[in-house]
């Protein structure tokens, strides 16, 4: 009876809360770090003062143990909106408003269309969202903020960095700011900052976005975020969160990029073609090729790749096909696939969408590969020959233009099915808060805790959902334990069947012990150091780690997933594991990884051998071809000149003749090699056979692009004509050079 009653008081308390308008907002000043004026202020939400529910944890967490969350979710924004209004946040200040990604599930535009509505003219809005939301829904969100464009908003991705998938959509989400996640600012730099900060750097100097560093609490970290290229900063450095403005700052204007609304859902990628574009026709076999190039691309790219494809019909997505797209599935950010009659998952992770008959994406074969620092696009359309599937014809492109395949992306992102939600029998009670609550809290981004966001606070399940809990835990059939984080050394007070199985003892033996009983000499300490900085700080964790099985210690890899439950307090009280045994595909994958590793050795010895000149490592003409072709291309997209230096070696057959033709091969690789020192880095240079080498210099100013490549040719003549001493010979030859020019 006392918890159903306090279950009833909850309810009644977030009622009333609702009802009465009793959300409110604090805002944490927005700071220009060359000016250090103000510039803009986030929203953040507080319940009413004074009571239990003031506490942003806890007023989220009644919210959904209540079902209440989207209605919370829209008082926070209203609440955002009336607290900017009556403090004056107006022109040229802008307000940093959070959108979540569940309210864009279940109203995408209609309820950020109603408060454009009611905002007056002079209230300056960005709305901030993750790349969850993306990765959730694709569809709604584009269209989402280009409505959003359409009526003078700005969009922020938030918590850049925090997920290899914020750097894979950073470039689909088009955002005018883009929020560095605070650990980046706050955390010791290594690898992973130096990979996200040159994709950020990356897309912020192409399109004109502002950098903004979260969490910037003392003079360390103002420096970080402004080696890190941040422009904007927010933290307790510059203010806490408050009622009102920051007094201390004067107020400048924060000023964006312009950013049109692109509607690319009526279009197809092969539509996005122009006319600089070279189209080539070729049978399907071609084609196939090609798109397996591209998802070897996208392998490597790894986490921060999105790769989206169609197959026309839902035969074409052959078993082979398959195999591949679940290898990319696990090792890559984000993958779709659209044809005719294709399910909204064809294989687990992957996914799908079928085709409307009209849609004119149905006649093409597109594989869109697109990473922070990588862009590529097969796109073709379909002739519609008869006869053998292998021999039909396509007419294709094969582009490496950045702002096209982006465009191609969007467009087939654009019509990608939301994932189904099937909710599980703990998600009433389990339910993690996302980054958008995190950021109305205030906790962690510089605000009200002044810690990072931590993600994974879960709510105490009820004594009756306790107990239900219970029973489906056993009944599963993977490995689950619950660890008491209240008590020393944390043991574990639940086990299933399953659990007994996979550590190999019996449910006594393993309660009131620490986990860590199933390590051994070769688990992975890196991992298990990541496991407890996880617990540490209350996240939750899922990754793959070598175990041991029973008293005879039999090696066995566990997948697991933990995640914590936290009290009414929003302290942690126990940590939930679950666990599967995944030994065969572990070695599976090893395998397969030794297979490809040696498959792709061969493949580069042998393009190795098919464009390299053996003798003097120089590319060969086939090469140098493909080199010059693009060279020219982009020579003439961006109004430059490309100059070619033809060189035929004065006096080569004399050497060969009279020192014999070892001797005249040495002296090659010895011309080759000044060569290259001559001309620039970025020039190319080949080997067409005998004594014979081109130079290619691309890129140069039309102006004095004869005067530059008259100056390299003297210098490769000078070069040259130097005597060379070879094993006690000193041999010296000319060089006769051609020049040609295209503008």
């Amino acid at each position: 009876m006392p918890a159903q009653t306090a279950q009833v008081d909850v309810q009644a308390a977030m009622e009333v809360v609702l009802g009465a308008g009793l959300v409110r907002s604090v805002f944490q000043p927005i700071v220009d770090l060359d000016s250090g004026r103000v510039v803009a202020y986030e929203a953040l939400a507080r319940g009413p003062r004074g009571s239990a529910l003031e506490r942003p944890d806890h007023l989220f967490a009644a919210a959904r143990a209540e079902g209440l969350l989207a209605e919370l979710d829209a008082a926070c924004r209203e609440a955002a909106f009336r607290g900017a209004l009556e403090q004056q946040l107006l022109a040229p200040l802008t307000l940093f408003v959070n959108v979540e990604p569940e309210v864009l599930d279940s109203a995408p535009l209609d309820d950020l269309l109603a408060i454009a509505a009611g905002a007056p003219g002079d209230l300056r809005v960005v709305v901030e969202i993750t790349e969850r939301a993306l990765a959730h829904r694709p569809a709604e969100l584009l269209r989402t903020v280009d409505r959003v464009r359409e009526i003078g908003w700005g969009i922020a991705l938030d918590d850049v960095g925090a997920d290899a998938m914020s750097l894979a959509f950073m470039p689909l989400l088009r955002p005018d700011v883009v929020k560095l996640d605070l650990r980046l600012v706050q955390e010791r730099p290594g690898p992973a900052v130096a990979q996200i900060m040159n994709a950020v750097n990356a897309y912020a100097e192409s399109s004109g976005a502002v950098v903004l560093a979260e969490g910037i609490e003392d003079e360390r970290h103002l420096r970080v975020g402004r080696a890190l290229g941040a422009r904007l900063g927010q933290g307790w450095l510059f203010g806490r969160p408050a009622p009102g403005p920051a007094p201390a700052f004067e107020v400048g204007e924060l000023v964006l990029p312009p950013r049109a609304a692109v509607d690319l859902a009526a279009t197809s990628p092969f539509a996005l073609l122009q006319a600089h574009h070279e189209l080539r026709r070729s049978p399907k076999q071609l084609l196939i090729e090609l798109s397996k190039q591209l998802e070897r691309e996208a392998l490597r790219l790894g986490e921060t790749a999105v790769v989206a494809s169609t197959f026309q019909e839902a035969k074409h997505f052959t078993p082979a096909t398959a195999a591949r797209y679940r290898d990319l599935v696990e090792r890559t950010g984000f993958v779709c696939a659209l044809g005719k009659g294709l399910p909204a998952e064809p294989i687990a992770g992957l996914r799908g969408t079928t085709l409307a008959a009209d849609d004119a994406v149905r006649g093409e074969w597109d594989v869109v590969v697109l990473g922070p620092h990588f862009s590529a696009a097969l796109l073709a359309r379909d002739l519609g020959d008869t006869g053998p599937d292998a021999q039909r014809t396509f007419e294709y492109a094969l582009t490496y233009e950045r702002a096209t395949v982006v465009d191609a992306a969007r467009c087939l992102l654009s019509r990608v099915a939301p994932r189904q939600h099937v909710p599980s029998i703990t998600e009433n009670d389990q339910q993690r808060p996302s980054a958008g609550e995190d950021a109305r809290m205030g906790a962690g981004r510089g605000g009200g805790a002044g810690t990072p966001a931590r993600s994974a606070p879960a709510v105490v399940a009820t004594p009756a959902g306790e107990a239900l809990l219970h029973r489906a835990l056993a009944a599963t059939t993977s490995g689950v334990a619950i660890a008491d984080m209240r008590r020393p050394d944390q043991p574990l007070v639940y086990a299933n069947k399953a659990f007994e199985q996979l550590s190999g003892m019996a449910v006594e033996d393993v309660l009131g012990r620490n986990c860590r009983f199933l390590q051994g000499e070769d688990t992975d300490p890196s991992v298990v150091q990541q496991i407890r900085e996880a617990i540490t700080s209350a996240q939750e964790w899922r990754g793959v780690l070598l175990n041991y099985r029973g008293p005879e210690r039999a090696p066995w890899w566990n997948e697991i997933y933990l995640a914590p439950v936290l009290g009414a307090d929003g302290k942690v009280l126990q940590y939930i594991g679950v666990q599967n045994d995944v030994t065969a595909r572990v070695q599976a994958q090893r395998a397969l990884e030794t297979e490809r590793d040696r498959a792709r050795a061969l493949v580069e010895q042998v393009e190795r051998l098919a464009y390299t000149d053996p003798l003097t490592g120089l590319k060969n003409r086939r090469r140098l071809e493909e080199r010059v072709e693009a060279a020219l291309w982009d020579a003439r997209l961006a109004g430059h000149a490309v100059a070619l230096l033809f060189c035929d070696l004065d006096g080569f057959k004399a050497v060969n003749d009279q020192h014999g033709h070892a001797v005249g091969d040495e002296l090659l690789v010895a011309l080759a090699r000044r060569i290259r020192e001559a001309i620039r880095r970025t020039d190319l240079l080949a080997r067409l056979g005998g004594d014979e080498f081109l130079v290619a210099l691309p890129a140069l100013d039309p102006e004095t692009a004869e005067e530059d490549a008259e100056r390299v040719a003297a210098a490769v003549a000078a070069a040259v004509a130097r005597p060379v001493d070879l094993g006690g010979r000193r041999v010296a030859v000319g060089a006769s050079i051609g020049l040609g020019l295209k503008q």
